[in-house]
């Protein structure tokens, strides 16, 4: 089944040509929206998300009027894929139940994805080229952690006594652990 979706941006804008388009190309239910493309309040796609089954392919007039960035159509998209729905716009002429349209889609996702990953790392960049570094705070100084680490292996106390004594979680415990491995001291003859 074609389910439509519609926005405009503007009270003063009306949607009848998307909803036109929409019903041309054989929408059985289309849902229209009034708000402007920053709001995350949109009450229709959410009644859309109620609506589509496995098989039904949503259709827009173009992306831009189902998310405010790519981000938000990629999501859009991969949600409907995983569910076994399709995509269609018609002014882009993509149509995800087709091969081409899911290439196209998924090299859409792929370039949204590398942007993302150029952005960290240039923030990243920055940040450390004025002195900060990523991360979380460590949990403990590096003494203690030798000495969470020296206990654990000593099995003097339990996993969770080490971790209560010191305050910190066991995967925290065991990352000392890996850092700090048992010291063997040689023995002479």
């Amino acid at each position: 089944m074609l389910i439509g979706y519609a926005r405009v941006s503007m009270d003063d804008q009306h949607p009848e040509l998307q909803q036109d388009a929409l019903r041309d190309t054989g929408c059985v239910k289309i849902f229209t929206d009034h708000s402007t493309g920053s709001t995350t309040q949109r009450p229709a796609l959410a009644q859309v998300k109620e609506h589509l089954r496995v098989g039904d392919t949503l259709v827009v007039w173009r992306l831009d009027r189902l998310g405010r960035s790519l981000k938000d159509v990629l999501a859009w998209g991969i949600y409907l894929e995983e569910h076994g729905m399709g995509l269609k716009r018609l002014q882009e002429a993509l149509d995800t139940t087709t091969a081409i349209g899911r290439l196209v889609f998924h090299i859409f996702a792929e370039f949204e994805h590398n942007l993302i990953r150029e952005r960290t790392q240039a923030g990243l960049a920055a940040a450390r080229a004025r002195g900060r570094t990523g991360g979380r705070a460590k949990a403990l100084p590096p003494a203690q952690r030798q000495r969470a680490a020296a206990l654990y292996h000593q099995k003097e106390l339990t996993v969770r006594e080490i971790c209560a004594l010191f305050g910190i979680a066991k995967p925290t415990l065991y990352s000392y652990v890996r850092k700090y491995p048992p010291r063997v001291i040689p023995t002479h003859t």
